[in-house]
Formats: C-alpha cells, structure tokens, sequence
C-alpha cells in the first residue's frame, strides 16, 4: 500500500437513505387556497347536483390549487395527460386567466367586477 494516496472530499457524502432538508418554507397565498378549496368542494357537489357544473369547479380548483399544493400539481399534470386533445384549450385559458390576473394586479384599488 506503499504509494496509495488518501481520497480528501471538500463536503460530506450524502447518502441516498439521508433525507434531504426541506425546501424552506413558502408564503401561502391564502386567497388562492380557499379559493382553491371551495371550487372543488363546489364542484364534488356538482357531481350530485344538476344545476352545478361540477367538472369545470373541480378544473378550476385544482388548476388554483396546483400553485400551492403540489398534489394539485401531480393530479393537473395527470389530467393533462389523460385528455391531450384539450391540453392546448386548457394552456389558452390559463394564459388568459393569468394575463387577467396581472392586468388586475397592476392597477391600483381595481378587481374583480
């Protein structure tokens, strides 16, 4: 072993069984949550109710809660994949509902009529 040199790492090895540190924790937007929320709610009871569309309640709420909740993300995703055909529908009218949204953000005292 004459002439071996020794390995120096810079940091600690992490092992793959080691869990990672969490992100640091992010500021909710609380709106968008209960907003999130109450649009699935609205729309499982649309399910059952004939004057609620439930589908386009639960879409919303979980395209508000996908900001948030990662969850909401995953089971977006999944949706988008599952109906392709209506993947460029769904891009428009988020584009649409986010160009809404910074137009209301930018003028002062304005919101939703």
């Amino acid at each position: 072993m004459a002439g071996a040199r020794a390995c120096v790492l810079s940091r600690p090895v992490v092992s793959a069984l080691q869990p990672l540190e969490p992100p640091p924790p992010r500021k909710r937007n609380w709106l968008v949550f209960v907003l999130g929320w109450t649009f699935l709610v609205l729309g499982v009871a649309g399910l059952f109710l004939p004057f609620l569309q439930g589908v386009l309640f639960i879409l919303v709420g979980l395209f508000l809660l996908s900001r948030e909740v990662a969850w909401a993300r995953r089971l977006r995703a999944r949706v988008l994949n599952w109906f392709p055909q209506a993947k460029p529908k769904i891009r428009r009218a988020e584009a649409y509902a986010r160009a809404t949204l910074a137009r209301w953000r930018r003028r002062p005292g304005a919101g939703p009529p």
